[in-house]
């Protein structure tokens, strides 16, 4: 990440690049009151790579999430089962349908690295439990702030939502990658409402 800006105006990127704006966001103490009864979470430690590739695929393909998708296996390993970096789950009568990753490895910081639901339990307002219970499990590294990242690439109401759990922005910025849809790392038809320019 770098602080540089870019100047005002428009900015015309190749074809087979996608843009993201990125907005960062904080919060510095647990919430006053919990932002909802919190839904159950499940651990999985030292998670099977194959499983944990398919739930985070399933979980993010809408959105354009590559980033558990591209490393190896052993940088994968190396990133998961490390026990600062809590791999949860919602599970429903045996189906994984909500996931949530933890990453305690700084010092007084715990990053929110993945939050989401698959798209079938999207809109069943699973989102604000899941959240209570995942900043209830941040909270409790004792850190000095939990943090979290989206982008335009994600849910829409995105940053609102987490504006509604106690979340404040403190910073924006661009994101600029090769669109996975054009690498094989996404399916073509992957996140529609992202231009494919190839």
């Amino acid at each position: 990440m770098t602080d540089a800006p870019l100047p005002d105006g428009y900015h015309v990127f190749p074809a087979g690049k996608v843009l993201n704006v990125v907005t960062w966001l904080e919060m510095r103490a647990p919430p006053a009151a919990p932002v909802a009864e919190p839904l159950a979470l499940v651990e999985v430690p030292e998670p099977d790579l194959g499983w944990y590739r398919d739930l985070f695929r399933r979980v993010g393909t809408p959105w354009l999430w590559t980033m558990h998708l591209v490393p190896d296996d052993a940088a994968l390993a190396a990133e998961i089962h490390d026990p600062r970096v809590p791999v949860l789950v919602v599970r429903e009568k045996g189906a994984d349908v909500g996931l949530v990753v933890l990453d305690a490895r700084t010092a007084g910081a715990v990053e929110i690295l993945n939050f989401g639901l698959v798209p079938e339990a999207v809109g069943r307002g699973l989102g604000r439990p899941m959240m209570a219970a995942a900043l209830a499990r941040a909270f409790a590294f004792r850190p000095q702030r939990v943090w979290l990242h989206t982008c335009t690439h994600d849910h829409p109401g995105a940053v609102a939502f987490y504006r509604r759990c106690g979340f404040v922005p403190y910073a924006t910025g661009v994101e600029v990658l090769d669109d996975p849809r054009l690498t094989g790392v996404l399916p073509r038809e992957a996140a529609p409402q992202v231009a494919l320019i190839g």
